[in-house]
């Protein structure tokens, strides 16, 4: 009987490592890939700036591109002219919402 028990033991040492594998599979394609593609999407949105694109900075600053430098993006706001880096673009504000000129910032 004690055969039994310890060929058991063994056995769970493969349905563990299984069991862990899996685990991090789905945390992969649920967590890790996703987050990958989003940076990677905005990395190229940043090197494709031009002035005047709508844009929302990763601090939520909606501005107007005015200028660009290699490092820099100078956003034209409500309240003035700010510089921020590139990195703090996070992405393009759709051009239908700003077609009224409601919300425009000129």
């Amino acid at each position: 009987m004690a055969y039994i028990f310890l060929q058991e033991a063994g056995g769970q040492g493969w349905s563990t490592l299984i069991m862990f594998g899996g685990m991090f599979l789905i945390m992969y394609f649920l967590m890790i890939r996703p987050n990958m593609k989003k940076q990677k999407q905005e990395k190229k949105y940043q090197e494709e700036l031009k002035r005047g694109d709508w844009v929302v900075t990763t601090s939520g600053v909606h501005g107007k591109v005015v200028e660009i430098s290699p490092d820099t993006v100078v956003l034209e706001t409500g309240a003035g002219k700010i510089k921020f880096e590139r990195a703090a673009i996070s992405r393009e504000l759709s051009s239908a919402r700003y077609k009224s000129g409601v919300e425009k910032v000129d």
